[in-house]
């Protein structure tokens, strides 16, 4: 059995990030009383948090094999606009019930997704194109594509039920936290206790010695990126229903948080490491720096650049890391 030591050894970054969270919430308490820890605020940040932390997971899956998906938030919403022509068209015919328009736009955007993930899991898995190549092409796709169908415009007109999504609470609790928490579950029993999710690592760790060993490593980074697409899905309908219509900018920014948010986490870049409680906690962090900063009146831009110093300085520290770690080994 493993006792204390070995457990805290294994999951140090975690404890780290926990206790990184609280001084910061003590911080911007402070820096902000009365504001910033408040019932209110938290369910602001409730809202926001939902969509970038399941982008987060996807993304971190896709990390774990050494691959990275730089289209997540454009197939999120190519999926959402699709979603949102299907429901806009169903409501202007009339005498359809909400629930079925609604329950038709999910399926749609669930559907556009999963066909973005297997076009990435062909050409990265099949094909053997780098990742990051595949995902800057495929980007560019389906952004261009988005584009082209709303004239940059956005799509609205869906029935006002579908609305209470992302803009809906249960008491003080964000319909979309109660999404968030299912998701993370999901994601946690599919990538911490399934053999799917041990294949994960293994790819990551050593793609030829996990194939040597008779795991199909196609299908494995071909589940990944549909997984990864999915949650993209997931992400989409919550932006959609948040600002009650789809258009190609929405969530620009989530890409660079999506990836700070996994390294920060403990996620290796280069695979074979990383946990989703880990990516879940970065993102509290991230979500804290920005409402905190928000509050407080900082420039929006200042924290983008925060959070990019953030990538770079995690980024920095594991690579020293790993190079001691190498020349002790030696």
């Amino acid at each position: 059995m493993e006792s204390a030591r070995e457990h805290f050894s294994r999951n140090k970054n975690l404890y780290f990030l926990l206790a990184l969270l609280v001084v910061l919430i003590g911080v911007m308490s402070a820096l902000a009383p009365g504001k910033f820890l408040t019932v209110r605020n938290f369910k602001n940040m409730g809202f926001q948090m939902a969509e970038f932390g399941i982008l987060a997971i996807g993304m971190s899956v896709v990390i774990m094999t050494g691959g990275i998906n730089l289209s997540l938030v454009n197939s999120a919403m190519l999926a959402a606009i699709a979603g949102a022509f299907l429901m806009r068209g169903m409501n202007e015919l009339g005498g359809i019930p909400d629930p079925l328009i609604i329950a038709c736009g999910i399926v749609a955007v669930m559907v556009v997704s999963v066909l973005c993930g297997m076009v990435n899991g062909y050409f990265a898995a099949y094909i053997g194109v780098a990742p990051l190549l595949v995902t800057l092409g495929t980007q560019t796709v389906f952004n261009g594509i988005s584009l082209n169908i709303t004239r940059g415009s956005g799509i609205s007109g869906f029935p006002a039920l579908f609305q209470r999504i992302g803009a809906g609470s249960l008491g003080s609790v964000p319909y979309t936290m109660l999404i968030y928490l299912a998701v993370i579950l999901l994601a946690y029993f599919m990538v911490e206790r399934t053999p799917w999710g041990v294949s994960v690592y293994m790819v990551g760790g050593n793609e030829k010695a996990t194939r040597f060993s008779g795991i199909n490593t196609r299908a494995v980074l071909m589940k990944v990126y549909i997984f990864s697409a999915v949650m993209a899905g997931i992400a989409g309908i919550l932006i959609m229903s948040r600002y009650n219509s789809a258009r190609a900018d929405y969530g620009s920014s989530y890409t660079l948080q999506a990836v700070a948010a996994t390294v920060l986490g403990g996620t290796d870049i280069n695979g074979g490491s990383g946990h989703i409680l880990g990516t879940v906690t970065a993102v509290c962090i991230l979500q804290a720096v920005s409402s905190g900063f928000n509050i407080i009146g900082i420039n929006r831009n200042i924290t983008d650049i925060v959070t990019g110093l953030i990538l770079v300085v995690v980024l920095s520290v594991n690579f020293f890391a790993s190079r001691i770690r190498g020349r002790k080994k030696a």
